[in-house]
């Protein structure tokens, strides 16, 4: 760790991210970068900041409460061997990724307590409130496109995990483009100018907005728990640990005695013996961390300069149009070729022994860091209870659209 112009810094950035860090600082009172960090929306993903009394819109950002959660099975690699191909293809059609629930999957909890929380009445506007619900009930347990997954495991000792990665869906992007738009005296629902917006929780906007995150994260949660619950279903097994946490997000904490907001861009809480599990990409290994108990006095000198917080994944190296080129739509002729093509992703996942159903060229292994230089950017700030090589990896195909995203 080292410090950039007296903020704490894990790992090694371009001059983009590092700028936008110190402008997101400058109006912080305490900040960090972790080392999976990269250029973002306002703020770098990564980022960790710390105010008074006040949330970052853009910090939260606009898939509010988009975390992970993975869940150890009483089954062995013993157990599904046989049948990964089986596994793999069931999944992909029981579990809804980009288009919505055009899946076989219809016990999806759609009338869930959550629906009928007082925290919807902070939308203005009863037809909003109403259509804001209702497309949250349709997407309920769907998965989405991009980066969002759903992963079987198995560990070092062979014991079966799934995980899975996603957020709040259009809910979460509805609530932050209203309060983008309302922070600058726009109505709900049109474009605002692309700022921090930076709410005063003392304020009935900001105590709106922090209602409707809230619900957004509660609302991921009952997400990601029934689609993980939903795989360990088709597997067969039974669930034993459940590790789940968000990981864009604002927490009311307490850090060297005084009180702030911490808003995490991509980045997991890690306070001593915090369980958190991390991805690494399509064909590398993820982990179960937890924040390090117990640990020696510089190291816990550098668990308080990140606010304890560490990496959500191994970060992007290359953007998903570098990974992709650009393509003409019309005539589908290759303008710019990508850096990234289909065999060398392929024989990747081979030497991995990884199947793959869906996923695109942007989400290749090659666009990412490795996640073992990550933690180790690290340092002793966190430690790995489990190793978590990938079996089957399910996401979005590489042209579907996602009619949730907005």
């Amino acid at each position: 760790m080292r410090f950039e112009d007296g903020i704490p810094v894990f790992g090694q950035h371009d001059a983009q991210t590092l700028g936008q860090l110190r402008d997101v600082a400058s109006r912080a009172e305490r900040a960090a970068l972790m080392a999976d960090g990269h250029f973002g929306y306002i703020m770098p993903v990564g980022g960790v900041a710390a105010y008074r009394d006040k949330v970052s819109v853009a910090g939260v950002g606009f898939d509010i409460a988009c975390g992970n959660a993975a869940i150890r099975t009483d089954l062995t690699l013993e157990d599904i061997q046989p049948h990964l191909e089986a596994i793999a293809e069931e999944i992909a059609s029981s579990i809804s990724f980009g288009l919505g629930r055009t899946n076989r999957a219809d016990d999806a909890p759609v009338d869930h307590p959550l629906f009928e929380d007082a925290a919807w009445e902070a939308i203005p506007g009863k037809a909003e409130r109403k259509a804001l619900r209702e497309k949250a009930r349709a997407q309920l347990g769907t998965v989405g496109l991009g980066n969002h997954y759903v992963d079987v495991f198995a560990d070092e000792a062979e014991r079966i995990w799934v995980g899975v990665h996603f957020g709040s869906r259009g809910l979460g992007h509805t609530i932050a483009s209203g309060f983008m738009a309302l922070s600058q005296n726009r109505p709900w629902g049109s474009r605002g100018a692309e700022v921090e917006a930076l709410l005063d929780l003392n304020s009935e906007l900001g105590k709106a907005y922090w209602t409707l995150m809230n619900l957004a994260g509660r609302y991921a949660y009952v997400g990601r728990e029934w689609v993980a619950r939903k795989v360990v279903q088709i597997l067969g097994g039974r669930e034993l640990e459940l590790v789940h946490n968000h990981h864009n997000f604002a927490w009311k904490e307490t850090h060297g005695g005084e009180e702030y907001i911490v808003v995490r861009k991509g980045a997991t809480p890690a306070f001593p013996g915090q369980k958190s599990f991390v991805g690494g990409s399509m064909g590398d290994d993820a982990v179960i961390l937890q924040g390090t108990v117990n640990a020696a006095p510089e190291t816990r000198a550098l668990q308080e300069a990140a606010l304890f917080s560490t990496i959500h994944g191994a970060g992007r190296v290359m953007s998903r149009r570098q990974a992709l080129g650009k393509i003409d739509r019309k005539t589908g002729k290759v303008l710019r070729p990508g850096q990234v093509t289909e065999g060398a992703m392929r024989k990747w996942l081979k030497q991995k022994g990884v199947i793959l159903r869906g996923g695109g060229l942007d989400e290749s292994p090659h666009v990412y860091r490795r996640l073992p230089e990550v933690l180790e950017a690290q340092g002793q700030t966190v430690e790995v209870l489990h190793t978590l090589r990938p079996l089957i990896v399910v996401m979005a195909g590489a042209n579907e659209f996602d009619p949730y995203k907005d």
